[in-house]
């Protein structure tokens, strides 16, 4: 929800009421409604790839095969995390690792919050590594913590644009998000 709320935020709309937050099968069950909706008001959906299909307009393909007009359906590569490493020095910085160990192709990654886990283990910060590792005495893949640390660096220190230029899943998503965002504008009454 917080990438979609700055990517909101950078085309100038406001976030509105939030659904899903239950992963993505719950995600897929329900887009076909959300799809509906769409035709009385303007909708953003985002969802990771992960390993569902070997590229993200394969997949939209097979779960929207007929998209309505007011919604913008966004598939991450691989996931979210990608887009959020992808501004390397804002991210080497909020987990306190060189951004030299910030990976330089986060599109490409398999497991990008995988990725994030072992940077903060490598963290300066005690408190990061708290939040943000998993105990290893447990099954957990991520700390207590992650979640919240990882809304509060893309509220607060996220720059899209800048992780843009090297996520190129990103910059699709934020092209498309601008044009769905000019479409709806006169829809809600912005312009």
């Amino acid at each position: 929800m917080p990438v979609a709320q700055r990517l909101l935020e950078l085309v100038g709309l406001e976030i509105g009421t939030v659904y899903g937050l239950k992963g993505k099968d719950h995600l897929d069950e329900r887009l076909p409604a959300y799809n509906k909706a769409a035709h009385y008001s303007p909708w953003l959906v985002l969802r990771d790839l992960n390993r569902d299909a070997a590229c993200a307009p394969g997949l939209v393909r097979v779960i929207l095969p007929r998209p309505a007009a007011r919604i913008c359906f966004r598939i991450a590569v691989r996931a979210a995390e990608a887009w959020l490493l992808a501004d390397r020095e804002r991210i080497a910085g909020f987990l306190g690792v060189p951004v030299s160990r910030v990976p330089t192709e986060p599109d490409g990654l398999a497991n990008p919050k995988q990725e994030i886990v072992n940077l903060a283990r490598r963290s300066r910060r005690r408190a990061i590594q708290q939040d943000m590792v998993p105990d290893p005495r447990t099954s957990g893949r991520v700390g207590p913590g992650y979640s919240a640390r990882l809304i509060e660096y893309a509220l607060e220190r996220w720059r899209p644009r800048t992780a843009a230029a090297v996520s190129t899943s990103l910059s699709s998503c934020i092209t498309a998000v601008e044009d769905w965002a000019a479409a709806v504008k006169d829809f809600v009454g912005l312009r």
